[in-house]
């Protein structure tokens, strides 16, 4: 395999040879591959069509949870499509049947490489978004690592024994001087030198090594930084607020945005209150008081992820939650806003985190 004639058809018996150990070798590999990816998609589409039904819970929930660690701007993007459910839902469907072909493809071995290229996108995309997630470990991570460099290697190799692709050639014994086919299929080396086909697999190489190490770094330290739980080295839930605004007679209005923790079990806010500019607690909210607010008091960013009120609980919100919310005047509290000093709203969640946020009172 020393020219790039030899790779066209001239290839000796030893080539051949090695050829045929390394598409047999690599067989498992592209099973498995496809079938991660086959078993997402099918799971949509076949076997639990509710993942696709805006009626009920569908992806549009998990995209959200996406959003407190998602990088490079993705959590914006995600963000957009939530409030643009056409473009949301065409996402979904796009997504979950690149998914399913892609998968397909693999495991038939039709179009090797191209669907090689197919799932390196697919792991490329949901690295940026899901690779922070994991509540015990760094599963999502791994995943998307694992099969992105599983995609590079399907790529470079192909995974040519006991496929389509090589049902093909044999079939169509020209097909093996067709550069396309070459190229997207995956039952014989790639028409490149020696040297270029070096070059090409080192530089995917390095890709590798930057985008894994780099995400791994960021995500979980270990590197060159100490482990930490997540992005923001919260191991818990936690509520961002903003935008307070504190009434003359003690009423609320906060925005409130779960951007960490798990999303395997949503946020729980059981008490806040409010102080004032000596440290006073003026106000109370307890969680009886939470759990009955009205529809009217919370007004939330998203149609899927949302924050409610508990039963019993107080208020309740799953990861990538944001909402505005107003804490009405306390039947108990008889406030009367007085000095000039910042106020300070303390809430309590349910893993006994307290968060708090500051603001003047309004005048």
């Amino acid at each position: 395999m020393s020219t790039t004639s030899e790779r066209l058809g001239g290839m000796t018996a030893e080539s051949k040879h090695l050829w045929r150990v390394l598409a047999i070798g690599m067989l498992a590999v592209r099973f498995v591959q496809g079938w991660i990816y086959w078993g997402g998609g099918s799971r949509r589409f076949i076997y639990g069509p509710q993942k696709i039904n805006p009626a009920g819970h569908w992806m549009a929930y998990k995209f959200q949870t996406a959003m407190p660690g998602a990088i490079l701007g993705t959590s914006h993007l995600v963000s957009f499509l939530l409030h643009h459910f056409v473009l949301l839902y065409a996402g979904v469907i796009i997504f979950s049947a690149v998914e399913l072909i892609s998968g397909l493809m693999l495991i038939s071995g039709f179009m090797t490489r191209l669907a090689a290229l197919l799932t390196l996108g697919l792991s490329f995309t949901l690295m940026l978004l899901f690779g922070w997630q994991g509540a015990t470990c760094i599963d999502e991570w791994t995943m998307a690592a694992s099969n992105f460099g599983m995609g590079i290697s399907l790529f470079l190799l192909g995974g040519g024994a006991y496929s389509v692709d090589n049902w093909l050639r044999k079939r169509n014994p020209a097909l093996v001087q067709r550069g396309w086919f070459r190229w997207l299929g995956g039952s014989d080396p790639l028409p490149l030198s020696d040297a270029a086909f070096k070059k090409l697999a080192l530089s995917l190489f390095w890709i590798a090594v930057i985008f894994i190490v780099a995400t791994y770094s960021y995500y979980r330290g270990s590197v060159i930084t100490p482990f930490h739980g997540d992005p923001t080295g919260v191991k818990v839930h936690h509520v961002q607020m903003r935008d307070l605004k504190i009434a003359p007679d003690g009423s609320v209005t906060v925005h409130m945005y779960v951007n960490a923790g798990t999303a395997s079990v949503p946020a729980h806010i059981i008490s806040a209150r409010l102080l004032n500019y000596s440290g006073k607690v003026v106000e109370v909210w307890d969680g009886k008081q939470l759990s009955h607010l009205g529809a009217d008091n919370i007004h939330n960013d998203y149609a899927y992820q949302k924050i409610d009120p508990d039963k019993v609980l107080g208020l309740q919100a799953g990861l990538g939650a944001a909402a505005t919310v107003h804490l009405p005047v306390s039947d108990s509290s008889g406030f009367i806003g007085k000095g000039t000093g910042p106020y300070q709203l303390q809430i309590l969640g349910i893993n006994g985190k307290r968060m708090s946020i500051s603001a003047q009172m309004e005048g």
